[in-house]
């Protein structure tokens, strides 16, 4: 086995979820690993045009959401309009 297949610390990121992390800051990218770690997930980024992506995040019950801002801070209160 190689290397790379022993690594157990952390997860293999699917393809899906690395077309949703395609474009994120370094600071997003932090602050999604940390969220991850409560058990938070990406649902989805959007890419408005000609602006910033606006990663989603939602709570593992699926009832709270939050915005992931460009420098990796997070928006509890976001005045993003989900369908539903």
């Amino acid at each position: 086995m190689s290397m790379l297949q022993n690594e157990r610390r952390k997860p293999q990121v699917s393809p899906d979820q690395a077309r949703l992390e395609a474009g994120l800051t370094p600071g997003q990218l932090a602050t999604l690993d940390t969220m991850r770690q409560f058990n938070w997930q990406l649902r989805f980024v959007r890419r408005p045009l000609f602006q910033a992506p606006i990663p989603v995040l939602f709570e593992r019950n699926g009832g709270r959401f939050v915005v992931l801002e460009p420098d990796g801070s997070i928006d509890e209160n976001p005045s993003l309009k989900l369908r539903g």
